[in-house]
């Protein structure tokens, strides 16, 4: 089966500090098709907007965003287990850091874990390991995460869902006229880097950073599918109809 990667973003997830359990649903349901189609692998966001809920601390210093991801991720996992308990999909939890990238051996070893989960029709869920890394340890965004574990486990495509419809000409929120580009080859270094925008406060990335994993990803083969993941028709069509209505194709073809 062809092997893709999907990556859901904390502006996705979470609502109010809190996880926005209806696109929670709508996502589950979607990977519960795309799995009778693809082998799919789950980069999730969300586990310290979702630590939020338990604890008022500041992400914005260290400890405060290590004790916020601490208290998140089995809330996030928990509330993923119940939902795909509904499809009969087990699931299994991947933390890792740009270190385990770094290393043969544990390059190696996450690699065949994933295969073996993907084999036994389990479905991994990854996150950057924020709890006992060092700064320079991480990544510092699922958009990277994403790319390096789409190369690295040999998947064919990055389907990154997120709070735009997709890559634009101009920013849509300060230009009326800003037409949506379906499709892009080359990124330029301007492109690349531009000031990254989060929207949310829990959120660490912005289109920069997507354009950064679309480039990482399209220079070595494989496709970046960039689309809206509050409404998932855009995924769905392209997914399962191979048909692009929204949404941009990074792609060298």
């Amino acid at each position: 089966m062809k092997r893709i990667v999907l990556k859901v973003g904390t502006a996705v997830l979470t609502e109010n500090n809190n996880i926005a359990k209806e696109r929670m649903l709508n996502l589950v349901s979607l990977i519960a098709e795309l799995k009778k189609k693809y082998d799919v692998v789950l980069v999730s966001s969300g586990a310290v907007a979702a630590g939020y809920s338990a604890l008022k601390l500041d992400k914005r210093k260290q400890i405060g965003k290590k004790a916020l991801a601490a208290a998140g991720q089995p809330i996030l996992m928990t509330s993923y287990k119940k939902k795909f308990d509904i499809y009969n999909i087990d699931t299994a939890q991947i933390l890792l850091t740009e270190d385990d990238f770094d290393s043969r051996k544990r390059t190696k070893m996450f690699q065949e874990i994933i295969d073996a989960h993907l084999e036994n029709d389990i479905l991994p869920i990854v996150n950057e390991n924020d709890i006992t890394s060092t700064p320079d340890q991480l990544f510092g965004d699922n958009d990277q995460l994403s790319a390096n574990v789409a190369f690295a486990i040999g998947a064919e495509e990055l389907v990154i869902l997120s709070d735009i419809e997709g890559y634009y000409d101009m920013n849509p929120k300060e230009h009326a006229d800003a037409k949506l580009r379906k499709k892009v080859t080359v990124l330029t270094p301007g492109e690349l880097m531009d000031e990254a925008t989060p929207s949310s406060f829990f959120a660490t990335g912005g289109i920069v950073t997507k354009l950064k994993a679309a480039d990482f990803v399209m220079r070595r083969g494989i496709d970046m599918f960039l689309c809206n993941g509050f409404d998932l028709t855009a995924a769905r069509n392209y997914l399962l109809n191979g048909k692009q209505t929204s949404g941009t194709l990074f792609t060298t073809e």
